[in-house]
């Protein structure tokens, strides 16, 4: 792959970086009661056009289809969902006594109480050949990092339905109209997901460089991408152990899907989320690095792993087909 090519390819990863850095060269642009008056156009229009964007994209019947993988789903929505963020708490309290950044750790945080995104899970399963698999995530965040003092839990919830739930619902009965014209024309709903987020990203770090008392170390910045790859090597593997034991009856297939649905994080909802559970936090965008960081990292991975973890499947999928054939009587 030529580097045009992967530039192309990786825009949005590039686009994060961008933006960062208009949002530190300018700041005064995208902060609260700015030019782009964020607190309007961010809180409400951007976040409700992203989920608006996924109700359209979003096919029902396919969603339907897979949720017949019961067992599946529970395992991903257990690991991703109890287990992830439970291991990051407890490894967490270790690093508290580091002088690794405080919002950076709980950034961390955040990132285990994700849920998988719709998306890159989803794209790295079907490269390899395997199967596909909003209110637990705010309520996970409350509960193991609090909410901002300013905004109480029932206006969290309430914003939370009106921006992300509200926005679905009307996308997925507007798509029921268009749909033929959606299969015919093919938007692009990724991109323009991606636009939006990059958006939000950029006011949230006007924010941050407009603010004098904030300041990240660059020792806490490397140990939190070290951090990041390590976790998600670990939790692959550990995905692959568990879905692999001897009593288990996932296939290779399924597998697979868990491997990256149960240790990839939805970018899209995470940025949003935060921006509504933690208003008012000064430190919203150093919260927010992990979830930046863990993205591209969890690209990265996926992209060098789905080789090895392709071939893997296919060879197993050979042997178990071996074991499965009758075997022919033997001739006296």
């Amino acid at each position: 792959m030529g580097l045009l090519e992967r530039l192309r390819k990786e825009w949005f990863i590039l686009g994060i970086v961008l933006v960062i850095a208009v949002a530190r060269l300018e700041p005064g642009v995208g902060v609260k009661g700015g030019p782009l008056k964020p607190e309007i156009t961010i809180t409400y229009i951007a976040v409700s056009a992203i989920f608006f964007n996924s109700g359209l994209s979003l096919k029902t019947e396919e969603l339907t289809s897979a949720l017949m993988h019961v067992k599946l789903h529970l395992f991903v929505q257990i690991f991703t969902l109890v287990f992830f963020p439970t291991a990051i708490w407890v490894f967490l309290q270790l690093l508290s006594i580091t002088p690794i950044n405080e919002w950076l750790l709980k950034g961390l945080q955040t990132v285990g109480c994700m849920p998988p995104p719709v998306s890159s899970a989803v794209i790295l399963t079907k490269a390899v050949g395997g199967n596909e698999g909003i209110v637990i995530t705010p309520l996970l965040l409350l509960l193991f990092l609090g909410s901002s003092s300013s905004v109480p839990f029932t206006s969290i919830f309430s914003q939370l339905f009106m921006t992300v739930v509200v926005p679905l619902i009307i996308g997925q009965i507007v798509r029921r109209y268009i749909k033929d014209w959606l299969e015919r024309k093919k938007p692009p709903f990724g991109a323009i997901s991606s636009c939006v987020l990059l958006m939000i990203i950029y006011t949230t770090f006007c924010d941050t460089f407009a603010n004098p008392n904030i300041d990240l170390d660059k020792f806490s910045l490397i140990i939190i991408v070290f951090i990041i790859f390590s976790v998600q090597m670990s939790f692959m593997f550990l995905t692959f152990l568990f879905s692999t034991r001897n009593n288990s009856t996932f296939t290779p297939a399924d597998t697979v899907a868990i491997i990256f649905c149960s240790t990839h994080k939805s970018l899209t909802l995470g940025i949003p989320m935060l921006k509504i559970v933690f208003a008012g936090y000064e430190h919203l965008s150093l919260i927010s690095v992990p979830l930046l960081i863990y993205h591209p990292a969890q690209i990265l991975l996926g992209s060098l792993l789905v080789p090895t973890i392709k071939s893997w499947m296919v060879s197993r999928q050979k042997a178990l087909k071996l074991t499965r054939q009758p075997k022919a009587p033997v001739k006296v």
